[in-house]
Formats: C-alpha cells, structure tokens, sequence
C-alpha cells in the first residue's frame, strides 16, 4: 500500500532544494511533454544530451591577474576542499584575499568560465583537464586531487535492480561524458554483459542496450522521483539524496569498484601557475590544510556545507551528513552488495591530496575504452607516462604536503611508499 504521507514529504523535500522553482509534479509534467521548463535550468529528458562546452575562443592569458583566489564549484561534496578553505580562513592565513565562491550548476558553464579566466580556482572531473589540454590546447594542469571515491550509482524505486547485469534497456544520467562516473559505469555494464550506447530519450533499446545521457547533478534526483531516468551515477550528496528523498535503492559505490580512485581535482591555469609560484604555493597549502580539517572533522564539515550551516550547498545537513558519512558501518549496505570490499578501509569519501601517477595512467587506458560524445581521436595518441608528466604539477602539493601532514592517516596512504601505488579494480 502506497504511504501518501511518505510520498507528500518526498515531494514537498525536493521542492524546497529545487527552491520553489520547480515542483516533482511539475518536472513529471513536464518530462512527459518533451519541454523545457522555462526559468529554471532544468532539462527534459529530450534535451539531455548537452553540448560539449566551446572553448575554441578561449583566451588562456592572464595578464590581467589580480591575486584574488576566484572559486567556481559544482553544488557536490568534491568542492569541499575548496570551500573549507574559504569558511575557515586558510586562504587568509596565508596572506591570500580570497573572493566569495560562486556556485555553477553544470559542468560545461564552470568549465567555460575556468577557461575565461573568471575563476583561478576551480575543482573539475579527473578526465576534463585530461580532454581540455590535449583535445582543445587549453593549459588546464593537475595541482592534487580534490578528495577520493565520494560517488555511487542510484537506481529509481520503480525498477529492480540487484546488479549491473539487470540494467539492460534502461536510461542512466551521467554527470559528464569525460567523468569518473562515466568511465567506472560503463567498467561494470561491460562486465555485466551489457552494452552502452548513447540514443535520444525514448529510442528503442535492445535488452543488452544501456543508453546514457547527460544530466547536471542537481537535476538527477527529481529526475529518479520523476521516473524520466532509470538511474543515475553522481558525486555526493545527490546519492544520498536520490536514496532519503527519491526512494532510490544505491547499487554499488564507485570506490568499492576502483579502490580510493581520484574523482574530482584542484585545477588551475597553468600560465598562472608558472607566473606566480609564490601565489599557486600559498593556495595549495590552504586547500591541502583543508582536506586535513575535512577527513578528521567530516560530520561537522557536512553541516558546514549544507544550507543549515553556510549554505554552500543546497541540501540540508542531514542528507550531506550522510554523504559523507554513512557507509561499510550500515549494514544495509553490506547486506545488498553495494558495498563488496569492506576489508579496504575507506570511507564514503575520503581527502587525500596526492595525485598518484599510477591513476593518471590507468585513466588515458580506461578513456580510450569508454563511450563519450563528440570527437575523441586525440585519445588513441595519448602516451599514459608521457600525461602522468605532463598534466599534474606534483611539485606545489608536495610541499604543501609537507607543511600539512594529516593525509598520513587518510585511507590508502601507505606511509613506507606515500607518493607511489598499484590501482585496485574489483568489479
């Protein structure tokens, strides 16, 4: 029997964080006439497969540098290093001003906007600055990684899933072609059996067929509620959110695939970079500081975050608590499968700033494997040693590593070996 109750607190909940402008039942509506709901940056699901951002024109010059740290974030847990340091202060203890963060609800408009040099600081999906250096000649660089594992795949309450192998015919949002999520995704619907594809909304698909589709984070839960996906694979806390405020069952965490695997990282110019080394060192010391806050202080970090404490991110405390909290300690979770390698040790989300070379190189094999829209012919001459090289700027973290040494007790630090590892994948 339908709990009414349960199902009016589930939609009155997802009209408050889409902050009254767009309705569950409105969404539903909508999704089924195939429209766009004006004013509110809400795709239907026949306007889901977004446009790569253009960045022909570009401009990566930074003359115009004035020494303010200029945050640009997505509304996720993976931000959180980034935004820690901005409430706490670090930037200022080291001499920085730092501007407000500015909250971006998409991947392609905080990527336009990095490349416009409207922000210096940003947090983006491991494999963009990999597609935006070698695809577009932009010189994004790796500075660490921004926290590790911190996603899931979610499937709605009106399908059975109980494993990869029974998605065949169905539709999943990913956040991003070039994503963790995207990657680790197709990983287990291979291994499944299954085949992914990328279809319009609504095209026949056969049993073996997966079609996936591009969704903003923030739209993937009442997107789950509205039945117009089938599931979806995102960064926290819209998993748990698709789980307390959708009903959505959580399949499998994506570092109980990959073992503590990077997701997002702390990007920046590399122009900038190389014009101020005073200025870049200064800043990875406040993000590498936070991420030490964070891993030793994540429940009180949840409601930081959240809209109960500085409203960095619209969810109430007690969904991103439980994004960054919740894990191999619910049994639920061990009991259903989601969670298969409880003998590993990390967390829901964990902050280590080091960004081992050994996933970098895994990443240019796996992408070359991984289905994607638009042209992807610069991947097959990518040399895995040669990005590892190239990408990421090891020298600023390890020396803010230095002065900052809470990461020796993050997961998966091995403190006999702490700046080398072998990747771990269990599907």
């Amino acid at each position: 029997m339908c709990n009414c109750d349960n199902h009016h607190d589930i939609d009155a909940e997802l009209d408050r964080i889409l902050g009254g402008s767009l309705s569950r039942r409105t969404f539903l509506r909508s999704a089924a006439a195939g429209s766009l709901v004006a004013g509110t940056g809400l795709a239907a699901p026949g306007s889901l497969l977004a446009a790569q951002p253009d960045l022909e024109d570009a401009e990566p010059d930074v003359s115009d540098f004035d020494g303010v740290v200029r945050i640009g974030y997505i509304p996720i847990t993976d931000a959180a290093a980034l935004l820690v340091a901005h409430s706490e202060g670090y930037f200022e203890d080291e001499g920085l001003e730092v501007a407000e963060p500015e909250l971006i609800r998409g991947w392609s408009p905080l990527i336009e906007s990095f490349a416009a040099n409207r922000f210096n600081l940003v947090h983006l999906l491991k494999p963009i600055p990999l597609w935006m250096r070698y695809q577009n000649n932009f010189p994004a660089k790796i500075m660490s990684w921004a926290h590790t594992n911190g996603s899931a795949v979610v499937t709605g309450r009106h399908v059975e899933v109980n494993d990869f192998s029974d998605m065949g015919g169905m539709s999943v949002a990913v956040p991003y072609w070039y994503s963790m999520h995207n990657v680790v995704m197709q990983m287990a619907l291979r291994d499944a059996g299954l085949k992914p594809v990328i279809k319009d909304q609504g095209a026949d698909l056969a049993e073996d067929e997966v079609n996936l589709m591009l969704m903003p984070p923030p739209d993937m839960p009442p997107a789950l509620a509205a039945r117009s996906i089938d599931a979806f694979i995102v960064a926290e806390p819209f998993n748990a959110a698709g789980e307390m405020l959708a009903h959505g069952n959580l399949l499998r965490f994506t570092g109980d695939i990959w073992k503590n695997h990077p997701c997002c990282v702390v990007c920046m110019n590399e122009e900038l970079t190389d014009r101020e080394p005073e200025w870049t060192q200064k800043t990875m010391n406040a993000v590498v500081r936070a991420q030490g806050h964070i891993q030793d202080n994540k429940k009180e970090i949840a409601h930081l975050l959240s809209r109960d404490g500085k409203g960095y991110l619209p969810m109430p405390s007690e969904v991103v608590e439980r994004a960054m909290t919740n894990y191999a300690d619910d049994t639920t979770y061990t009991d259903s499968g989601a969670i298969r390698h409880a003998d590993w040790g990390n967390g829901r989300i964990d902050f280590s700033p080091w960004p081992y070379p050994s996933a970098t190189k895994m990443l240019v094999g796996a992408m070359n494997e991984t289905l994607v829209g638009g042209d992807t012919t610069f991947l097959s001459g990518l040399d895995p040693e040669e990005v590892a090289d190239d990408l990421v700027n090891y020298e600023f973290v390890e020396k803010a590593m230095e002065k900052h040494t809470a990461w020796h007790n993050a997961p998966g630090v091995d403190m006999d070996s702490p700046f080398a590892r072998e990747e771990v994948v269990k599907l």
